[in-house]
């Protein structure tokens, strides 16, 4: 293993902080390392593996697709696009789709698609809120109210306002004195701990932007595609929005993203006005319609089932150790825990749930962001949770 982490250090820039596992291999809910010791994978590539690892069905329409063709140009027709467009639409609202290749350009090409409305009305400007997270690159990082992720990179000259969740009052003056033309946000935050937008709240948000024709923009990079118990996450709060941004787990592991655009709003590209080389690769089209036919009606029920189960599990854990964790939040398989803890401590954590050979992600500093495979079992839940209680046994009276 330390020889392959060595030869990255030469190669490659230091932008991530690697836990010291080379994998060899996935199957299902578990990644595999050099050795073949198994390890259960609690954040499943960041939302990305929602059917695991080297899911049969997955692979098997992979191979098919690959030995079609990998890759044509956007200057010709492709069925596995057309389709999956269609798919998308069907499940979602009546309008059109275009596709990316992750988050971040589904978010720039959403700005894009939101400038050019704007010369029409006369109007600029979007709202986000305070501890959101909409991507990396530079037109996205505007609209990323992160410190530790914006820091001082230079931004799109593009008017952003921001706004905490915790002050939504000040929502209507901010509509009504600065007119922007939009508002994005964040369902269920990602990177900013799991934070849950109340449906009271939604209703509120969802009110003043028709009231002050603002068009409601919701970032599904990471609670879309069965992630919530619904195929998208705004569909917990009655409402339509304007566009949707989604990634990640749409590809089943290979690079796909893209927007949706409602018909309210059909008609603000034309023909050069945006593009991507592989908007999507036939193979991601491919992989796509798969997990849209795999994630139906009865497989969200499952969701929803462990997610309950999970956040029991947790609750019961927060009862046995009231001083180390707090608030377990969240929906379906996207759930944070609070951890009173400090980062000595944390670390400590998350050496003992490595030995216990679970994989876990800490946000915001002190926030444990669960995001297992779909696909998880209740018996593979419950042994996280069993690890869990000795991961905390073991950091509050380490041997």
């Amino acid at each position: 293993m330390e020889n392959w982490i060595n030869r990255e250090e030469k190669v490659l820039l230091g932008t991530y902080q690697r836990m010291p596992l080379v994998i060899s291999h996935g199957k299902g809910s578990f990644l595999f390392d050099q050795g073949g010791k198994a390890y259960l994978d609690m954040f499943s590539g960041l939302a990305v593996n929602a059917l695991g690892h080297c899911h049969p069905a997955l692979v098997e329409e992979g191979k098919k697709q690959l030995e079609t063709y990998m890759h044509i140009s956007n200057f010709f027709y492709c069925k596995k696009r057309i389709f999956l467009g269609e798919k998308i639409i069907e499940r979602t609202f009546p309008g059109k789709v275009f596709f990316t290749n992750s988050g971040t350009e589904s978010v720039e090409a959403a700005i894009k698609y939101l400038f050019n409305i704007g010369k029409g009305k006369g109007k600029t400007g979007i709202v986000t809120f305070t501890g959101s997270f909409h991507g990396r690159t530079l037109g996205a990082l505007g609209l990323t109210k992160i410190d530790s992720v914006a820091k001082d990179f230079p931004t799109v000259n593009y008017p952003v306002y921001e706004i905490s969740r915790e002050n939504l009052d000040s929502l209507e003056t901010l509509f009504n004195e600065e007119k922007p033309l939009a508002m994005i946000l964040e369902l269920i935050s990602g990177s900013g701990g799991v934070e849950v937008t109340s449906k009271g709240d939604m209703a509120k948000i969802a009110d003043l932007c028709r009231q002050y024709d603002v068009l409601l923009c919701i970032d599904e990079i990471q609670t879309g595609i069965g992630r919530t118990g619904k195929l998208f996450a705004y569909e917990h709060y009655d409402l339509e929005p304007d566009l949707v941004v989604f990634a990640k787990a749409i590809g089943g592991g290979n690079p796909l993203g893209g927007m949706i655009v409602n018909k309210n709003i059909d008609g603000y590209f034309e023909p050069g006005d945006h593009g991507t080389t592989f908007g999507p690769s036939p193979l991601s089209a491919a992989l796509g319609g798969k997990v849209l036919e795999m994630i139906d009606q009865d497989f969200l029920q499952t969701v929803k089932m462990k997610g309950n189960m999970l956040r029991k599990g947790l609750e019961n854990l927060k009862k046995a150790y009231p001083k180390s964790l707090g608030e377990v939040r969240g929906t379906g398989l996207m759930v944070g825990v609070d951890l009173h803890l400090d980062q000595k401590k944390i670390k400590e954590l998350k050496k003992h749930f490595l030995e216990e050979q679970v994989l876990i992600n800490i946000t915001r500093g002190n926030v444990l962001r669960l995001l297992p495979p779909l696909i998880i079992s209740e018996e593979e839940l419950q042994g996280f949770l069993d690890a869990f209680g000795r991961c905390l046994e073991k950091t509050r009276h380490p041997k």
